[in-house]
């Protein structure tokens, strides 16, 4: 039980990535708050998490809205008491020539991408700075380090999460937070459409995102992966 007695926050918990990052943190011990917008997402994970005896939290809320936000962290406060990981996994993606990509289409992306990931991160940050202590960890891509066609509204939110992301990991490293880019190449969820059956055993699935996080947040206390980038091996 490397997490024994620690906990997290996890956005974007309902299913994928984020559901499989928070089965595994509970299985290694840490109290688990699930954040996401779907009620019933949230209780099967809960209930899988409950079923191997770990404990989690539903802290349900769209964080695009502050007010709700405000709420998702007052919940935590009153569940688990702190915040040891928080884990920024919400997202979005819209994949459009520029042309043919709406504003609507590119706002919503820079609200949850972005904006959503800023304000729970600073939240989580004032707590983290009063026990001295945490680990953040953002789920960002290899979009945001790779161009393609189509993609120029999603990967202009992933680039800035990383520069973002570095930035921060050098102002807050002092006082013991760590701060862990997690850059995903295509993985094997709905998350840009239908899963597509060819691909499996090709490409990442959550599982090995999730295994990832797990490496990079029980390193010992002096050592810190600020940057991860995650590949098939042989995804032909």
């Amino acid at each position: 039980m490397k997490l024994q007695g620690m906990t997290a926050l996890v956005t974007g918990a309902g299913r994928g990535i984020g559901r499989s990052i928070a089965e595994r943190l509970a299985g290694e011990g840490a109290a688990v708050a699930l954040n996401a917008r779907t009620e019933g997402d949230l209780r099967d994970v809960q209930s899988a998490i409950d079923a191997r005896g770990g404990r989690a939290v539903i802290a349900r809320g769209d964080i695009t809205d502050d007010e709700a936000l405000r709420n998702v962290m007052k919940i935590v406060d009153r569940e688990l008491g702190r915040i040891d990981i928080l884990v920024n996994n919400a997202g979005i993606g819209q994949f459009a020539p520029v042309r043919d990509l709406s504003v609507d289409d590119f706002d919503a992306m820079w609200m949850l991408n972005m904006r959503a990931l800023f304000q729970t991160t600073k939240l989580a940050l004032e707590r983290m700075e009063r026990q001295e202590s945490g680990a953040i960890v953002n789920i960002s891509s290899l979009a945001g380090k790779n161009a393609f066609a189509g993609g120029a509204g999603y990967a202009a939110t992933k680039w800035a999460l990383i520069g973002f992301s570095r930035c921060l990991m050098l102002e807050v490293r002092e006082k013991n937070i760590r701060v862990v880019t997690v850059c995903p190449g295509s993985v094997d969820t709905t998350f840009s459409g239908a899963r597509n059956p060819d691909k499996a055993g090709k490409i990442l699935t959550p599982d090995d995102v999730a295994e990832a996080v797990l490496v990079a947040v029980t390193l010992p206390s002096r050592a810190m992966i600020s940057e991860i980038d995650i590949r098939p091996t042989n995804p032909k």
